[in-house]
C-alpha cells in the first residue's frame, strides 16, 4: 500500500501556522477603517499628544499613522509585532482591569499578514531613531539606524495584497472604505481631549489635502466644532443625565428597591428637537463606553426614538460618552471591540430616556409660552397640504382604485383597435375574467367607485379637481352592498379632518371622483347568491398539490409567482418580479386589451400581468428626468460661505459635476483655510421650489457612500415625481394597442420599474393559464 493510502481520506490534521496566521489575520483586520483605527489606539495608549494620520490615493497606495508618544524600547523591538504579545496584561483576570484601547496583541502582526509594514521609531530613552522592517510572520527582518524626534511612525504599503479577492474589493470601493474610515476616526478625534488628530490625503496628482484635524483642546466641545463647523455647535444642548422616572422603570421591568445606585456617569451633547437643526440620516452619532468608541444598539436606537418624539422628520447629532467601572462591561466580544457587553443594561436605557425627554421637554415649554395656537380648520390644513412640505412630511395617502366591481374591456380607444384586441382574447382562456374578479379588491386600498366615468364626466372630474373640493363621504342604507354603492335619500356630504393630498397626487384621483351633486342617487344592484362549499375547495388545493408533485407525464407546473395582491406583500411581489422577469421580457409581452380603463392586461407565454398605465408610464417619466435633467441655477446677489467640514469640502470638490447638474455652483478657494474653501455662488430655483445648503449637505452624505454616482437631493427627487406625475398616462385615458406597446417597451428601459416614485406598484402576476387549466 502506498504512502498516499496510509492515512484515510478526511484525516484531521493541524492547519500549519503560516495558513493560521493569514486566516486570522484576515478576521482581525477587514477594512481601511479597522487598520488605521488600530494604530490611532497605538498612539493613543502611548501616551501621544499629536496622532498624524497620512494616506496617499484613499489608503490604497499608503498608510501612515505618526505620533509624539513614548516611542518602543529596543529591548521590544523583536515582540512588537508578534501574535499575541503585548504589554497590557500577562493573564486573563487582567482583563477587568485594562483601561488601554488594545491588549490582545494582535494589530501589527495581522497588519503584517496583509500588508508590506515599517515602523520608524524613537523611545524617550533614546539619541536616535531607528527603522524597522518586518515580513509577513511578524517577523523583525531589517533594523537600522533612522533620524527622528521622540515617537513612532508605522507605515502600511499595499494593503490587503496578500489576499487577492479582498485586494481586488478593496481598490474597486476604495471611496467608499476612506468615507467609513474618516467616520470612525471622527469618534476618536471627538473623545481625545487633550489630543491633536489630524487626517490628509494625497491624490494621485500629488495633491495633499487636509480631511479633518483638531486642536488638542481639553474639550469634547471644541473637537467637535473642530470637525464639523461652528454651525454643527450651535444646534446642541449639553446631555443632562438625572435620574429614571418611575413610569420609565417600570416600563423596563425594574424595580425601584432594587435599584442599584447610579454606576453610571454620562456627558456629551445632543440635538435640539427643533425642526432643522437635526440631520437627515444617523450619520453623525457618536457612542463611547469610557471614552472607548462603540456601537451600543439598544442605546442608539433608544436615542432616536426619543428624539423622533419631539422632531419627527431627522435624527440627531449625538456625541455620548458613558462612565461605568471597569468590571461592569465586557469589551472583549467582537474582533474591532465595537460589541459591548454591559451589566445593568436596562438601568442605564432607563436613565437614557428619562434624561432626553427632561432635556426636551424643558425646551418645548420653553417655546409654549410665545405660542398662540392656531384654530385646526379646513382652510389651514389645505394649506398646509399644498405648501412645499416634503412628501413624507404629509399623512399617509391611498389614491382612490379604479372600478373593479365589472369588466370593462377596451383594446384602444378605437373601434377598429377594439376588435383587434377582442381577437386576441380569445387566444386567452375564460379564466383571464375570473383572475380578475379575484384580484377587483386588492389592488389598492380606497373606496370604489360605481360606475365608469364618461367623457363628460371626466371632464366634469377635472375641473372639479382643479378646484380642489373635499372627498365625498357616502352613508348608505341597511342591506345594501359596501361595494360599489350608491348614496342612500339621507347621504350627506361629510368634510374630513384629514390633510388634503399633495399637488402631485390629485393627478392619481382626478379621473376617479365622481361629480360634486346636492340630489342623491339611486343605482339598481343585482343580487347574485354565492354558492360556496368547503369540501369542493378542499379538493381543488389537494388537486392542485397533486398537480405540482407529479413529474411524470409532461412538465412540473412550477409556481414563480406565489405573492398576492397586496399592500401588505408588496416587497414580496417586487422580488419575485425581479428575480423573474428581465429588461429584454417586456417588449415579448403580448397585449391582451386594457381593462377599467386604467390597467394593461399583458401575457408572456402561460403567465399574465396587470400594469398600472399610470403608475408604469409616471416611473419612466421619473427616471427620465433623474438622468437628464441639468437644473438652472440662480445667481446669488453674494457668495454665501458653506462652513463645511473638510471632509465635506473634499466629497464636494471631487464630485463637481453632480453639483453643477443639480444647479448648485460653487466658488473655491484652494488656498483658503479648511471649512472655508468652498462658496456658494448659484442656487437651483423651479417655480415655487426653492433650495439651499440643507440639499448641499444630503447630497454630500449621499456622495460619500457612492462617490462619483449620479443622485439627486430628495426635495429634486419631489420634484421630478411631482412632473412625471402630471405629464404621465391617466387613469380613465384609453390606450391602443401601439400605446400600451409603448409603455411595456418602456418599462424594460429603465431600472427600477416595480413602482411609481410615490410607491404605487406598476405591475402585478394575476395567473398562470397552465395552472388555471389543469385545475
Amino acid at each position: 500500500m502506498s504512502d498516499a493510502c496510509s492515512e484515510p481520506a478526511g484525516a484531521i490534521k493541524a492547519i500549519d501556522k503560516h495558513s493560521v496566521h493569514q486566516i486570522c489575520s484576515g478576521q482581525v483586520v477587514l477594512t481601511l477603517a479597522t487598520a488605521v483605527k488600530e494604530l490611532v489606539e497605538n498612539s493613543i495608549d502611548a501616551g501621544a499628544t499629536s496622532v498624524d494620520v497620512r494616506l496617499k490615493d484613499y489608503g490604497a497606495e499608503l498608510v501612515e499613522v505618526s505620533d509624539n508618544g513614548k516611542g518602543v524600547e529596543e529591548a521590544n523591538f523583536e515582540g512588537l509585532t508578534l501574535k499575541h504579545h503585548t504589554s497590557k496584561l500577562r493573564d486573563f483576570s487582567d482583563l477587568i482591569r485594562v483601561e488601554t484601547f488594545g491588549f490582545r496583541g494582535e494589530a501589527l502582526s495581522s497588519l503584517c499578514a496583509l500588508s508590506v509594514l515599517s515602523v520608524v521609531t524613537c523611545h524617550e530613552s533614546s539619541q536616535v531613531g531607528t527603522k524597522l522592517v518586518f515580513d509577513h510572520k511578524g517577523h523583525l527582518v531589517q533594523q537600522s539606524p533612522h533620524p527622528r524626534q521622540q515617537g513612532t511612525t508605522v507605515s502600511l504599503q499595499q494593503l490587503f495584497y496578500t489576499l487577492p479577492v479582498r485586494h481586488k474589493e478593496f481598490q474597486r470601493n476604495i471611496k467608499k472604505e476612506y468615507a467609513k474610515m474618516i467616520h470612525v476616526l471622527q469618534a476618536y478625534c471627538i473623545i481625545s481631549t487633550g489630543v491633536r488628530v489630524t487626517c490628509s490625503n494625497q491624490t494621485a496628482q500629488g495633491k495633499r489635502s487636509t480631511v479633518l484635524g483638531t486642536t488638542g483642546s481639553p474639550s469634547m466641545r471644541d473637537n467637535i466644532g473642530a470637525i464639523f463647523g461652528p454651525k454643527q455647535i450651535q444646534s446642541l444642548i449639553p446631555f443632562q443625565q438625572v435620574s429614571p422616572a418611575e413610569n420609565v422603570i417600570e416600563e423596563y421591568g425594574l424595580k425601584d428597591a432594587d435599584l442599584p445606585k447610579q454606576p453610571f456617569s454620562m456627558e456629551g451633547f445632543v440635538s435640539r428637537g427643533d425642526h432643522g437643526v437635526g440631520r437627515s440620516a444617523t450619520d453623525r452619532q457618536f457612542f463611547f463606553i469610557n471614552s472607548r468608541p462603540c456601537d451600543p444598539l439598544k442605546v442608539t436606537k433608544l436615542v432616536n426614538e426619543v428624539y423622533h418624539m419631539y422632531n419627527r422628520h431627522q435624527y440627531p447629532f449625538v456625541a455620548l460618552n458613558i462612565a461605568v467601572a471597569s468590571e461592569c462591561v465586557d469589551v472583549n466580544v467582537t474582533p474591532d471591540k465595537r460589541q459591548i457587553f454591559l451589566q445593568e443594561e436596562k438601568l442605564l436605557l432607563a436613565v437614557v430616556k428619562t434624561s432626553l425627554i427632561t432635556m426636551y421637554e424643558a425646551g418645548v415649554n420653553k417655546i409654549s409660552l410665545n405660542f398662540t395656537p392656531i384654530p385646526r380648520t379646513t382652510t389651514n390644513l389645505r394649506s398646509a397640504a399644498q405648501g412645499s412640505r416634503p412628501l413624507q412630511d404629509l399623512p399617509e395617502f391611498s389614491p382612490r382604485a379604479p372600478q373593479w366591481g365589472g369588466l370593462s374591456w377596451t383594446g384602444s380607444g378605437t373601434e377598429g383597435s377594439r376588435g383587434a384586441a377582442t381577437s386576441r382574447k380569445k387566444t386567452a382562456p375564460r379564466q383571464i375574467a375570473s383572475s380578475l374578479r379575484r384580484h377587483r379588491d386588492t389592488w389598492r386600498s380606497g373606496p370604489v367607485s360605481s360606475s365608469e366615468p364618461t367623457d363628460a364626466g371626466k371632464k366634469e372630474t377635472q375641473e372639479e379637481a382643479s378646484e380642489d373640493p373635499e372627498p365625498l363621504q357616502v352613508q348608505s342604507e341597511p342591506g345594501t352592498s359596501n361595494e360599489g354603492r350608491a348614496a342612500g335619500p339621507d347621504a350627506k356630504r361629510a368634510r374630513t379632518d384629514e390633510p388634503r393630498p399633495p399637488a402631485e397626487h390629485k393627478a392619481h384621483t382626478q379621473s376617479r371622483r365622481s361629480p360634486a351633486v346636492d340630489a342623491p342617487v339611486f343605482l339598481q344592484k343585482r343580487a347574485v347568491p354565492l354558492h360556496f362549499s368547503l369540501q369542493e375547495l378542499a379538493g381543488r388545493v389537494k388537486r392542485l398539490q397533486d398537480l405540482r408533485r407529479q413529474a411524470a407525464g409532461g412538465e412540473l407546473c412550477y409556481r414563480r409567482f406565489r405573492a398576492k395582491i397586496d399592500p401588505g406583500e408588496n416587497q414580496t411581489a417586487e422580488a419575485e418580479l425581479s428575480k423573474e422577469i428581465s429588461k429584454d421580457m417586456f417588449k415579448e409581452m403580448e397585449i391582451i386589451g386594457q381593462f377599467n380603463l386604467g390597467f394593461i392586461i399583458a401575457k408572456l407565454n402561460a403567465d399574465l400581468f396587470m400594469i398600472d398605465q399610470h403608475a408604469t408610464d409616471e416611473k419612466y417619466n421619473f427616471e427620465m428626468l433623474q438622468q437628464h435633467t441639468v437644473l438652472q441655477g440662480q445667481k446669488l446677489i453674494q457668495p454665501q460661505k458653506l462652513h463645511l467640514p473638510a471632509v465635506s469640502e473634499n466629497v464636494l470638490l471631487e464630485n463637481m459635476e453632480i453639483f453643477r447638474k443639480n444647479g448648485f455652483e460653487f466658488l473655491v478657494d484652494e488656498d483658503a483655510q479648511v471649512m472655508e474653501r468652498v462658496k456658494l455662488v448659484s442656487l437651483p430655483t423651479s417655480k415655487n421650489w426653492t433650495f439651499g445648503p440643507a440639499d448641499i449637505e444630503e447630497l454630500i452624505f449621499m456622495l460619500s457612500d457612492s462617490p462619483g454616482v449620479m443622485c439627486r437631493p430628495s426635495r429634486v427627487r419631489q420634484m421630478f415625481a411631482s412632473r412625471a406625475c402630471r405629464k404621465s398616462v391617466m387613469i380613465g385615458t384609453a390606450l391602443n394597442v401601439a400605446e400600451m406597446k409603448k409603455l411595456l417597451v418602456h418599462m424594460g428601459e429603465i431600472d427600477h420599474p416595480w413602482n411609481c416614485p410615490h410607491g404605487r406598484p406598476t405591475m402585478r402576476h394575476l395567473a398562470n393559464l397552465d395552472i388555471i387549466s389543469q385545475e
